[in-house]
């Protein structure tokens, strides 16, 4: 079917046409942004509305390690109009077999520098606000304010609940996932009433009982199976599509058994 050449690819006359109806102006959404986003935009759920609403949506993301490159990757892919981000570590040699946005030139530099870098050559236009400091409870507050949502991928109790408690202060839901050996959990707290992490753990375990990669390990592919899954269920809330909700999803890649607890 004969379409019109636009930047790298072809858009279907066909195509194209099922997206005008939308109404969505043209001044809003752009033919390259059909172009770009044309297999996402045909999908009945989504159309020309939701990729409206990812394009002006803020999403912060909470560290850039195994969790949170997945995440910023596929966000950025997908349209999203403002990506933060807040991390305070440099690249490791350990962390290449997981964060598949850094390679060993990277060793040694900020995590959130090289982020940036390889984000911005991905989407020019992609609006990008990367704080290069450690989240904690007396700047939580400033971090997040202002976003629409919030995706956790810090990799420490703490922070989890420093998150938690200054997202429910400001009303804000956050996506919640966490990984170790084989296993991961996602959820999603603060969604239209739901409940928070508090909610579901009271507080955080003791230091003993407090397990983590650096001693337990991870395999490379896990934090890339769980943070695709945080994103999907981020773009989902933007939006406005069915999420989990007062659930806690228990995913054992080993046996590959997913369990779904309400709490």
């Amino acid at each position: 079917m004969p379409g019109e050449r636009i930047g790298y690819g072809f858009v279907k006359a066909i195509d194209y046409k099922r997206m005008q109806k939308s109404g969505i102006c043209s001044d809003q959404l752009t033919k390259e942004d059909f172009m770009y986003y044309g297999r996402q935009m045909l999908v009945p759920e989504i159309g020309a509305q939701g990729q409206l609403k990812l394009r002006q949506a803020k999403i912060m993301v909470v560290g850039a390690g195994g969790l949170g490159c997945p995440v910023l990757q596929y966000l950025c892919g997908a349209g999203v109009g403002k990506l933060g981000c807040v991390d305070f570590d440099r690249i490791e040699l350990h962390n290449l077999h997981r964060q598949l946005l850094y390679d060993p030139a990277s060793v040694g530099r900020q995590k959130i520098e090289e982020a940036k870098k390889v984000l911005a050559a991905k989407r020019p236009a992609l609006s990008l606000d990367f704080k290069n400091e450690r989240l904690t409870a007396a700047n939580a507050m400033s971090l997040l304010e202002g976003y629409d949502l919030v995706v956790d991928g810090s990799d420490n109790f703490k922070t989890r609940y420093i998150v938690s408690d200054t997202c429910k202060a400001l009303d804000i839901p956050v996506v919640y996932g966490s990984i170790l050996g084989f296993e991961g959990q996602i959820a999603v707290f603060g969604h239209n009433g739901g409940k928070t992490l508090r909610d579901l753990f009271s507080g955080p375990p003791s230091a003993d009982n407090a397990p983590n990669c650096a001693e337990n390990g991870v395999l490379g592919t896990l934090p890339g199976i769980i943070g695709l899954i945080m994103a999907q269920e981020a773009l989902k809330l933007i939006m406005g599509l069915p999420v989990l909700h007062n659930q806690l999803v228990l995913l054992d890649t080993l046996r590959f058994e997913c369990r779904k607890l309400n709490f």
